[in-house]
């Protein structure tokens, strides 16, 4: 058990665990600082990673930023802390989205095990976008990653066959709306990696987490390549039918969008440790419309706040990370 505050080498492992959360096109748009003094830790949006065409309200922001919140969480537990965590403590300052205090563990305040469990899954999630197989993903199963995101005040619901044809569709609308914007094409080319860049970048896609292309169709994603030649990037037959989730969320504020960030790690972590492949879409949700559209009109659901694919399939490989001296300074 913790006795004291965490040192600094603690704090940049806790950092780097964080850091290993999804976030739209890999931006990683976080920052951190440790107040020493305070034993407290800040987590602040990065608007130099924003992305204003395909995220003008920062939803997608602030659901990367509450899944890296969700690491800390996780590996603070693991490492016989109990955080206390705030969200959004001051109003004046819109890029304060979290204040965490690394509270050593105590009789009185216990780490959390179902936190601490999932800690080992945080190096092993990967986006994969690889042909799942037909195998569908069992009840219990189903019910666990349910039970993982209510306990972070979100839903998830699993798309039936028809509604996940229409999700697919939607996914497929939202590529063509893209082919016909120029921003929106710069801004997803920003954030991609082709070549030799690949292999140096620390963030981003790059080239070899594209994945291959649906023969005869479209796969349940953006496709990063667009019109680019890309080395390997051929094509192969996926499954049949796609297994989505989609997670919601009662409200449809930057609270809300933390808490489904926290929510959807959640989810991946809980899915990983079951053996699940995983990987995500906010594409139809990027257009009003769209996203309303994704909504199962039988259900009285909230605001879908993520797509997710999930099946048995290769993991996918890891993408690169900015280093922890990069995103965190020490006050």
């Amino acid at each position: 058990m913790v006795a004291r505050q965490p040192d600094a080498g603690t704090v940049a492992a806790l950092v780097a665990d964080a850091t290993a959360a999804p976030s739209m096109h890999n931006a990683q748009p976080w920052t951190f600082r440790h107040l020493t003094a305070e034993g407290v830790l800040e987590l602040r949006a990065d608007l130099t990673r924003a992305m204003p065409r395909t995220d003008p309200d920062h939803r997608a922001l602030h659901i990367g930023c509450g899944a890296a919140l969700f690491n800390l969480r996780v590996a603070a537990a693991h490492g016989g802390l109990a955080p206390e965590v705030r969200l959004l403590p001051d109003p004046a300052d819109d890029l304060l989205l979290a204040v965490v205090r690394l509270a050593p563990g105590s009789a009185d305040r216990a780490p959390d095990a179902g936190l601490a469990r999932l800690h080992p899954a945080i190096r092993r999630r990967h986006t994969s976008r690889h042909p799942f197989t037909e195998q569908v993903v069992p009840e219990p199963v189903r019910q666990t990653l349910r039970d993982a995101a209510a306990r972070e005040g979100a839903e998830l619901s699993f798309a039936d066959e028809w509604h996940a044809e229409l999700v697919l569709d939607l996914v497929r609308d939202a590529e063509s709306r893209d082919v016909l914007d120029p921003s929106g094409r710069t801004e997803l080319e920003r954030w991609t990696r082709l070549g030799p860049e690949a292999d140096t970048a620390v963030d981003g896609v790059p080239e070899y987490a594209f994945g291959p292309r649906m023969s005869g169709g479209r796969a349940p994603w953006r496709d990063f390549a667009g019109r680019r030649p890309v080395a390997g990037h051929g094509t192969v037959p996926f499954e049949r039918t796609q297994h989505l989730a989609l997670l919601s969320t009662r409200g449809d504020r930057p609270a809300d969008w933390l808490s489904a960030g926290q929510a959807l790690e959640r989810v991946l972590l809980g899915a990983t440790l079951e053996g699940l492949a995983t990987s995500l879409s906010s594409h139809p949700l990027e257009s009003p419309d769209l996203r309303w559209l994704t909504r199962d009109p039988l259900s009285s659901g909230g605001q879908i706040q993520m797509v997710l694919r999930l099946g048995y399939g290769p993991e996918g490989p890891a993408t690169p990370r900015r280093p922890v001296r990069d995103v965190l300074t020490v006050a």
